[in-house]
């Protein structure tokens, strides 16, 4: 039962969760959205719902974030609908932190934007070999939602403020390394880790049954060259510490460069704010910031450069961080 784009289903001792929009790399849509907010509230008090599971049909992606076209879409037609889809999706988000039972999400594939507030705010997140994670909205001229200001605040030194800003993406070992994943479970053990759990067994005894080596974390053997970039108090000092970093640098800030000016000033903003804030705050806050960005330029520019024309060639405005104005950026607070 529940919303086409999402399979939910009762199996023994499990309550089951599918993403079932493989098309669109399930995307969540506000009533994909509304469905997991139902469902955890049904089986809050079930007596025989032991753990919930949540993870996707066959395909490339877990969840690749939100439906950014239809926002998109609702925004350019001045609909006021469209932080509708933001107030429940973080409602969302923060039902999931405060789920009492414990809730298990199977990363198979990509994990991005909407994907992660849909996964990492549980109490185990599974990795597997085929997993990807990405943060990458600072290319769409919008921000780390879904809680990013939390959980991205919350990853060891600076490798949070690097994910944020740069949106590079990450495999299953630097996810174990950042505790954005608790397991790395081969993908081939996933179902027979569903069939224990929906027998009744102890999540925790289940997933060490299964968990293995996830392999060697670079964000790790780089952390230090990243806490000492990305640790500094600023864009503009972030952009200077790279020059003095070779090969790496050159690529970092030729990405930077390329990112929206204004996301990045504001992102730098939003995990410094956030590392000092609980989720709820952080969510409260991001709804605030999205409702801003939503009446700019930015996000437009960039989701029309990256999914309506393709021709990925945003035209950011302002077009350099030297020119952003810090008022437009306390503005956003």
């Amino acid at each position: 039962m529940g919303d086409t784009h999402i399979i939910v289903s009762r199996e023994g001792a499990v309550g089951r969760l599918t993403l079932n929009r493989p098309s669109a790399l399930n995307a969540l849509t506000l009533p994909m959205c509304a469905t997991v907010l139902r469902a955890l509230s049904d089986w809050e008090d079930d007596p025989d719902i032991a753990t919930i599971v949540i993870d996707a049909v066959p395909g490339r992606a877990f969840c690749a974030g939100g439906d950014i076209r239809a926002v998109y879409d609702l925004g350019k037609a001045g609909d006021p609908r469209v932080l509708d889809f933001f107030a429940t999706e973080y409602r969302m988000n923060a039902a999931i932190a405060g789920c009492a039972k414990p809730y298990i999400s199977i990363l198979n594939g990509a994990v991005m934007g909407g994907g992660a507030g849909i996964s990492v705010h549980g109490r185990f997140r599974v990795a597997t070999e085929n997993t990807v994670f990405a943060m990458p909205e600072t290319a769409i001229g919008f921000f780390p939602d879904v809680g990013g200001s939390f959980f991205l605040s919350r990853c060891p030194g600076a490798i949070g403020m690097y994910l944020g800003l740069t949106g590079v993406r990450i495999d299953a070992a630097d996810m174990k390394f950042t505790g954005l994943a608790t397991h790395y479970v081969p993908a081939a053990c996933t179902t027979e880790l569903v069939s224990r759990l929906s027998c009744g067994e102890d999540p925790e005894h289940a997933l060490a049954a299964f968990s293995a080596d996830a392999g060697r974390s670079q964000l790790r053997e780089n952390r230090a060259m990243i806490d000492r970039v990305f640790g500094a108090g600023s864009v503009e000092k972030i952009l200077i510490g790279l020059t003095a970093e070779e090969d790496w640098g050159t690529e970092m800030a030729e990405l930077l460069r390329a990112r929206s000016p204004t996301s990045l000033r504001l992102v730098h903003r939003q995990l410094c704010e956030g590392a000092a804030r609980d989720l709820v705050g952080c969510l409260e806050m991001e709804l605030g910031i999205a409702a801003k960005i939503l009446k700019g330029h930015d996000f437009y520019e960039g989701v029309r450069a990256a999914l309506v024309d393709k021709d990925q060639t945003p035209h950011w405005r302002p077009a350099t961080v030297e020119e952003v104005d810090a008022e437009e950026i306390n503005h956003f607070f």
